[in-house]
């Protein structure tokens, strides 16, 4: 699989739906980090460590749900006090709000740029919770190029989070519409082939587009800069 394509093969979809962590950012100041031990330590009065836990194309549900597992915590009394888990979590980002930073990935400013001055439908689908997926992009200064998110506050898995976003813009543009996903790791490339949806995948995170090409993405590229125009 090529690491770089001609531009008209990026830009065949009539929407893009983008994940949000090492795929269009990197939020950097420890915030949500602190934000988990906060809501699980509140919540529950256990220890909370994210030591040997799957973070990286998890949910944010995902991960709280095998902190607690490993702590004893049965999943009927997780789900129970979910809603009380988000609220905690989204609470704690809000106030220390200010302690967080994010670096943009190279050419993403520029990409969702180009794909809306084409009218092109962007929305999120996103592993975060809502409150905290927003609170990176306004951090970002990419929110108002989005039309919509999905996020794991309704959905945990990423799969459905994936399908949720796809029937969103179906259900904007039409059933016809073909839709593309944007991500970082395999779970984004397998989430969105069990959608039947298109999906390019960069390198921007921890996997190598050696690793990512295994999963056969539509597209592999190293990076957002790879997607862009010439010219």
């Amino acid at each position: 699989m090529p690491d770089s394509v001609p531009p008209s093969l990026c830009i065949e979809a009539d929407a893009y739906l983008f994940d949000i962590d090492s795929t269009l950012l990197s939020a950097l100041g420890g915030v949500q980090h602190r934000a988990f031990h906060t809501a699980v330590e509140e919540t529950f009065a256990i220890k909370c460590s994210l030591d040997g836990i799957v973070l990286h194309g998890n949910t944010d549900t995902g991960i709280l749900r095998a902190i607690t597992r490993r702590e004893g915590v049965e999943d009927a009394t997780f789900d129970a006090k979910l809603g009380t888990i988000i609220s905690a979590m989204s609470e704690a980002v809000e106030q220390n709000r200010k302690q967080m930073w994010c670096e943009v990935m190279q050419g993403a400013e520029e990409l969702v740029q180009s794909l809306v001055g084409k009218q092109k439908l962007l929305g999120v689908a996103s592993g975060n919770y809502e409150h905290i997926g927003w609170v990176k992009l306004e951090i970002a200064r990419l929110r108002g190029y989005f039309a919509y998110g999905t996020y794991c506050d309704r959905w945990e898995t990423r799969t459905e989070i994936f399908q949720a976003a796809n029937d969103e813009a179906r259900r904007r543009l039409g059933s016809s519409a073909k839709v593309c996903f944007i991500g970082d790791t395999p779970a984004d490339i397998l989430s969105a082939q069990a959608v039947g949806a298109a999906v390019i995948a960069v390198g921007t995170g921890i996997f190598p587009t050696t690793e990512l090409a295994k999963h056969h993405p539509d597209i592999c590229v190293e990076n957002l800069l790879g997607l862009l125009p010439v010219g």
